[in-house]
């Protein structure tokens, strides 16, 4: 598998990003900028918010303003052409929340990632049939079409792929509560199979799998969270509720996160042990 180089939804975040801080360092605020140009406000916020994609024109206005040529321009360039690329999730847009497939494009490049999981066997560890029945289990209240069903199990399979088999995978560390390996979806034979491809899984040399034991100290009281960390982008938390999904970036709340982290990995069995008690999970769902 190819390794997705130049995530368009990270180069849109950086090509925002940059433009910000070169108009900080001209000492303009937003409002002047846009005064400047004969723009909105609300244009120039939502460049560098990412919510708008500039044009060609639009990239060299603002370059100009700031005063920005050579080598700097052409990585603006760059960043332009890079977020104007389609990438592979946005084949499954018409089924996914928007939301989600913003968190597909920022996963794309990540090259750490933490994800504390309490209830079920996360995304990328999941099987094509453990998937299947985690989203049957919700079809009912976000009103899923079948077509909508094996589509996000598509995308989902894609994505393991994408994530864990390309030839730069990110480095995967992943704490789940004990009681999503007793939580059934699906058949037995269901699980089973969940569990064995769970043991697979976490000798690949790039991911690490951890349980947090029922009896364990749980030392933090919350949700599951991905936690995700990029070479030149700041870190970013995403968290998925029934509805919608929230963008953690505000630095001190992301350390906060990742403190979270490391307590709950610290009270975890360590890898050997969670496959050991994987392993006796597996067992108990062969009867």
């Amino acid at each position: 598998m190819p390794s997705q180089q130049g995530s368009p939804t990270v180069r849109r975040l950086r090509l925002g990003q940059e433009l910000r801080l070169l108009r900080e360092r001209r000492k303009l605020t937003g409002s002047k900028a846009a005064r400047e140009l004969g723009w909105s406000a609300s244009k120039v916020s939502r460049i560098e918010a990412a919510k708008t994609m500039p044009s060609a024109e639009d990239v060299k206005a603002l370059a100009k303003l700031y005063h920005v040529d050579g080598e700097k321009l052409d990585e603006l360039f760059g960043f332009l052409r890079d977020a104007e690329q389609r990438g592979w999730w946005e084949d499954y847009e018409d089924s996914l929340p928007e939301e989600y497939t913003r968190f597909l494009g920022l996963e794309a490049e990540a090259t750490f990632q933490r994800n504390w999981e309490p209830q079920l066997v996360p995304g990328l560890l999941q099987t094509d049939d453990y998937a299947r029945e985690v989203i049957l289990a919700t079809r009912g209240i976000a009103r899923i079409t079948h077509s909508g069903v094996r589509s996000r199990v598509e995308a989902r399979l894609d994505r393991q792929q994408r994530v864990l088999h390309r030839t730069d995978p990110c480095t995967l560390t992943v704490v789940l509560d004990e009681s999503a390996l007793m939580r059934r979806f699906g058949e037995p034979s269901v699980m089973r199979e969940q569990m064995e491809h769970l043991l697979e899984i976490s000798l690949l040399p790039h991911v690490s799998v951890q349980v947090l034991a029922l009896e364990s100290l749980h030392p933090v009281n919350t949700g599951a969270f991905i936690h995700l960390k990029f070479a030149a982008f700041d870190d970013v938390v995403y968290l998925e509720q029934l509805y919608t999904a929230d963008f953690v970036d505000d630095l001190e709340r992301v350390a906060g996160y990742e403190t979270a982290f490391d307590h709950i990995r610290s009270e975890a069995l360590d890898e050997d042990e969670s496959r050991v008690l994987i392993q006796r999970k597996a067992m108990l769902w062969r009867r």
